[in-house]
């Protein structure tokens, strides 16, 4: 007896469907036309998501910049002072201190200042 497969092309056309709920028209509701439009949301998402990444960190690098410049140093001597002082912290979380500990903001000032 031959095996066809007829519930797993139902479940395949479902999901994409499924992605496709609340598009305009057929886009949300034929199979051929929502497999398409799918598609490329799923481009414009990953390309979405990477543009994203980078505004937020141009968004973290001026917030450490702005709270340095209150600290008198500036953001590029600031980062560097840090690298020789052996401190790993990634951008978003000095925005982050900056923003919302900045006696913890001063004290990494410090610390940079006195590697260089």
């Amino acid at each position: 007896m031959r095996i066809k497969n007829g519930t797993h092309a139902i479940k395949k056309r479902n999901a994409i469907l499924k992605k496709a709920k609340g598009y305009f028209g057929a886009r949300g509701k034929q199979f051929k036309i929502a497999k398409q439009q799918v598609m490329k949301s799923g481009q414009y998402s990953y390309v979405g998501h990477k543009l994203e990444k980078r505004t937020m960190r141009s968004l973290w690098v001026a917030r450490i910049n702005a709270a340095c410049r209150m600290n008198d140093i500036n953001y590029s001597n600031f980062m560097h002072g840090l690298k020789l002082a052996n401190i790993d912290l990634n951008r978003k979380v000095l925005a982050e201190l900056a923003i919302s500990d900045e006696k913890a903001f001063a004290d990494l000032v410090t610390k940079a200042k006195e590697a260089k």
